[in-house]
This record gives structure tokens, C-alpha cells and sequence, in this order.
């Protein structure tokens, strides 16, 4: 037997050889028409001469062809899956991917949801980096900024923003609500320092009859004190307290304060400080009210001859500073751009609106105090007690200068140490900008703040150290940067001259944040020697505490 295959693969031939020589045949098989196998015998009548027959069999492999059945399963198949395949395609171009035609794009987009993987991550850095493209770009001019987020999701529904565009309006209106917020926050503050800043009428007319009494009055005129007590103005033996101000019934709320609460009120004298506008009418006030048997002199800023320019430096680095002055004596809001004024900056005209509107009053004075207690205002005295303008005084402050500083300058309460977030826990980093390369270098911002308001200085050791020079560079340094080195105001420039010098005493003799602390606990205010009003505007004050707090307004009513 001879086995034959077809070098298509096509057919098989199969022989074989029979022992008898009458004939042969030939077996073929072949395909049938309906796909089966046909045998056909062929008789060999020829080979007659041959000595043996030989059988042939030829098998072909049928063809393969795709049945019905298989046919209507796959088109079925097509039939469920092509309508989502074109829903996908649509909603794809409806989005704006028009522009993702790659089999690649596509494989990104559809893939992950086919396969049941969520793509958020890939979402997040594509909306992250349409962000950063356009942060680096400008604002379309004319781009229309939607008023509400509901308006914006309703033009994304009906105008079809591309990313890019999304990304642009949004920075947009970002910017837009920004600068509202600025423009908010600045009419605030101005209304706020409005606020603090106007003088009531009733206050203005008892200042301008104070001054005609003054003139008119013999006894308004007498001194303060009497001229037999006058060696007591240098007696360190009596308590010494420090008033400076230009504010008659603030400076009689003080000083009444201190003398009712005082267990030995004749050993109490206070040096009250003022402007010369206001210096008449403070004198006639304490000299038609004595407050006996304490001693009270009244002192105006216009009579110190040693407050000059070569006494205190400052006077003169701040008049010649015209910019600055030209900018707070100018119209400062309408030139304001408030779209780039930045909460130190607006914060910074308000404050300079005060300074600079009273150049020489008693806040000038103020800053010019260092020098003041070191070199001429009070040479014999070791020891005093600075008040401020708006504190009521509940215990007896004697105990106050047995007080043992250890060597420093100034006895004052850290307001770093509690829990309250707008009044006691202030570090240097709330005053000063440490983005200054000057301030970075020198200061630490996690350093401890301490409070004006009532401080005890011991003067001797004062005149040992350099405070003067130090307080008046950095004043000279701050004018030099306009005024950003740090807020504006007495506190900051102090903290860096008192800087090494300060000596903690106790809270219970200062409490501070009256006015806007929202949290004030009454025990705290019971036990305070000090309760200080130290809030933005009058009117706060008057609000927040009096009303809840009654029985502490009585030595202002």
C-alpha cells in the first residue's frame, strides 16, 4: 500500500496491489456536492497483460465553509454592541475630544471603563496641567466672566468650552472674586478707622468748652500740681504712672481708675502727655476735677525743647520721606489699586492715614518715647508704669514696682502663651514680614510677642543699654522699604528695640482683646489688675463688652 498526499494538501491517494492479475480497479473518493466523501470505482480493462491489479483510493478534503448558525450568533453580536459603540463615539464628540481620533486616544479614553479600572488619577494631572498652561497666560480681553457658579455650569452646558477656554474663565473669575474681596475688605477697614478716628459730638464740644475755660477761667489755669508739691514729680519713692494721649476722657477713665483702686492713692503721680491741640483742654479738665489726694501733671508735646530732630532722628527720616507723605495726605482711596493692595499693604494706609494725619500728636510721641524715658522726661526717676488710653485699672498697681525685673528693661505680658487665637498667642511672625531679607536675617519668627498697654520700665538699667539707637535704625530701615518690613503701628518697631530686655510677669495683671474677643471669660476679667479695650473701633467696644459687661463701664458713664 502507497500512501500519496497532494502538495496542496488538498487529496489523498491510497494503492494498494492485488494478488490476482485478471484486472484492477481505482477507487475514487471525492467530494460530494453536499460536503461528504464520493468513492468511484474504475474497472481497469486495459491492463490485460498485466500480472496483478492495483487499487487506487483518492480522498480530498472537503472545503470549510461558515454554517447559518454561526452567521446569525455574529450578527447578533454586532447587532447589540455597535449602538454602544456609537453612543460612545458620540458622546466623545459632544464633549470636544473630537481631536482624539488614534486608536491610541480612544484606547486611553474607553479602555479603562471597558476593562472596569477607574481613570480619575488620569483626569486629575490633564485638569492639573490645563491649570499650569494657564496660569502662564493673560485673561482674553472681552472674556465673559460668569456671576454665580450655577451660571457658569449652565455655560459650559450650552457653549461647549474646550478645556483651555474652561481653564481661562475660571482663572477669570477667580481673580474677579479676589479682587471683590479685597475691595470688600478695604471698605471695612476704612469704616472701621472712620469709626475709631471721628470724635463723637458731645466729645468735641466738652474738648472745645474744656479749652474755652481754659482761657477764660483762672482756675482752669492753675498748675498741675501745686508748686509745694512739685519735688514729688522726682520722688522715686511714689508710683509714677505714664499717660500719653490726646483723648480728655479716656486719660479721666485712667487716671480715676487707678486712684479708686489704689490701697495708698497719695503716694500715686501720673504724667499725663498730650498735643498741643488738646493740651488746654486736658489741663483745664484735671485742674477743675482733681483727683486728690493723688498728684496729676499735664504735659504737651510742644513744650519739651529737646524733641527735635537731633534728640530723635525719627522726626526727621519720617518728614523727609515725602512720597509717604504725599501718599497718605493725598487722596489715597481713589488712587489705591486695590486689584494689587495686599492685606499688610491696605492695613499699612490705615494705620499711616493715623500716623501721618497727626504728625506731631501724641502717637508721634509715642514713638519718640524710648528716647524720651532714657535721655530727658524723666532723668531722676528708676522706675514707671506706661498706661494706654483705652484701660481700666480694677486692683492696686503698687505691687507692680516690687517687681524684680532680673536686669531687663521692660516688664511687660507675653501674649504667646494661650489658647485664644486673637489675643495670646502672637508671635513675631504676625508682626513683621520675614519675607524681607533684613527681617529673615534677624529675627525668628517663632519668637514670643508681648503686649503695650501696661508696661513697667525699669529707667536705670534703660540708660545702660542701646534701645534709643536700635529703635530708630529700624524706623529708618522701615521708611527705606516703604513701610513693608512690618505693620505699621508703635508695637513691632518696640519689639525689636525691647528685643533681649523684656521680663515676663504675670497675665492676671494685663488682659488684653476686650472689644473683639469673642470668648471672654468673666472670672479672667474679675481677677485682671488691667482690662485692656484694645479692639479696632469705639464702637466694637462698646458693643461686645459693655453691653455684656455693665458693671465695668461705670468710670466711663
Amino acid at each position: 500500500m502507497q500512501l500519496k498526499l497532494s502538495p496542496s494538501m488538498r487529496s489523498i491517494t491510497i494503492s494498494s496491489m492485488s494478488s490476482s492479475c485478471n484486472g484492477g480497479s481505482v477507487n475514487n473518493i471525492n467530494n460530494n456536492n453536499n460536503g461528504g466523501i464520493g468513492i468511484a470505482n474504475n474497472n481497469n480493462n486495459n491492463n490485460s497483460n498485466s500480472n496483478c491489479i492495483v487499487d487506487l483510493m483518492k480522498v480530498k478534503v472537503a472545503a470549510r465553509h461558515i454554517s447559518y448558525r454561526t452567521l446569525f450568533h455574529t450578527i447578533l453580536i454586532l447587532a447589540f454592541l455597535l449602538p454602544f459603540v456609537f453612543i460612545l463615539t458620540a458622546l466623545v464628540t459632544l464633549e470636544g475630544f473630537n481631536n482624539c481620533s488614534s486608536l491610541d486616544c480612544l484606547g486611553r479614553r474607553f479602555g479603562p471603563r471597558l476593562l472596569g479600572r477607574d481613570d480619575s488619577g488620569r483626569l486629575v494631572r490633564d485638569f492639573y496641567k490645563i491649570l499650569n498652561q494657564v496660569n502662564a497666560e493673560e485673561i482674553p480681553h472681552g472674556l465673559k466672566l460668569p456671576g454665580s457658579f450655577n451660571q457658569l455650569v449652565s455655560d459650559m452646558k450650552h457653549n461647549r468650552y474646550d478645556p483651555k477656554t474652561f481653564g481661562l474663565i475660571l482663572k477669570g473669575t477667580m481673580e474677579k472674586l479676589e479682587k471683590e474681596v479685597r475691595e470688600a475688605k478695604f471698605a471695612e477697614l476704612m469704616n472701621k478707622h472712620f469709626a475709631a478716628s471721628s470724635i463723637p459730638k458731645g466729645i468735641h464740644c466738652l474738648s472745645l468748652r474744656l479749652t474755652d475755660e481754659y482761657s477764660s477761667n483762672a482756675h482752669a489755669r492753675k498748675q498741675l500740681p501745686p508748686p509745694e508739691l512739685l519735688p514729688l514729680l522726682s520722688d522715686n519713692s511714689m508710683y509714677h504712672f505714664v499717660v500719653s494721649t490726646d483723648n480728655i476722657l479716656a486719660a479721666s477713665v485712667v487716671v480715676s481708675s487707678a486712684v479708686q483702686s489704689s490701697l495708698t492713692p497719695e503716694k500715686i503721680v501720673f504724667h499725663v502727655i498730650t498735643d498741643k491741640k488738646t493740651y488746654a483742654g486736658m489741663h483745664s479738665w484735671f485742674a477743675l476735677n482733681p483727683v486728690s489726694p493723688a498728684l496729676v501733671e499735664v504735659k504737651g508735646v510742644h513744650q519739651f525743647d529737646w524733641l527735635t530732630r537731633e534728640n530723635v532722628p525719627v522726626l526727621e527720616a519720617i518728614e523727609s520721606h515725602n512720597g509717604i507723605r504725599n501718599y497718605y495726605h493725598g487722596n489715597h482711596v481713589a488712587g489705591a489699586n486695590l486689584s494689587e493692595t495686599t492685606p499688610r499693604g491696605r492695613e499699612s494706609v490705615l494705620v499711616g492715614l493715623k500716623v501721618y494725619s497727626c504728625l506731631f500728636c501724641t502717637r508721634l510721641f509715642t514713638l519718640a518715647l524710648p528716647v524720651a524715658l532714657r535721655v530727658k522726661l524723666f532723668p531722676n526717676l528708676d522706675k514707671v508704669v506706661f498706661l494706654d488710653d483705652d484701660i481700666v485699672i480694677q486692683r492696686d498697681l503698687s505691687p507692680l514696682w516690687d517687681i524684680d525685673l532680673q536686669g531687663k528693661v521692660n516688664g511687660a505680658v507675653e501674649t504667646c502663651k494661650g489658647e485664644d487665637e486673637w489675643v495670646m498667642s502672637k508671635h513675631f511672625k504676625n508682626y513683621f514680614n520675614f519675607s524681607h531679607p533684613l527681617i529673615a536675617q534677624n529675627l525668628n519668627p517663632a519668637e514670643c510677642a508681648w503686649a503695650y498697654g501696661m508696661n513697667i520700665f525699669d529707667l536705670r538699667a534703660w540708660r545702660r543699654t542701646s534701645i534709643r539707637d536700635t529703635y530708630h535704625f529700624w524706623l529708618k530701615e522701615n521708611l527705606k522699604s516703604n513701610l513693608t518690613m512690618w505693620k505699621l503701628g508703635t508695637l513691632p518697631p518696640a519689639l525689636i528695640a525691647f528685643k533681649g530686655h523684656v521680663h515676663s510677669i504675670d497675665p492676671s495683671w494685663h488682659m488684653l482683646g476686650l472689644g473683639y474677643q469673642n470668648n471672654t471669660n468673666i472670672e479672667s476679667v474679675k481677677k485682671a489688675a488691667v482690662i485692656h479695650y484694645n479692639a479696632q473701633c469705639v464702637k466694637q467696644k462698646a458693643d461686645s463688652d459693655s453691653a455684656r459687661f455693665p458693671q465695668y463701664g461705670s468710670y466711663t458713664s
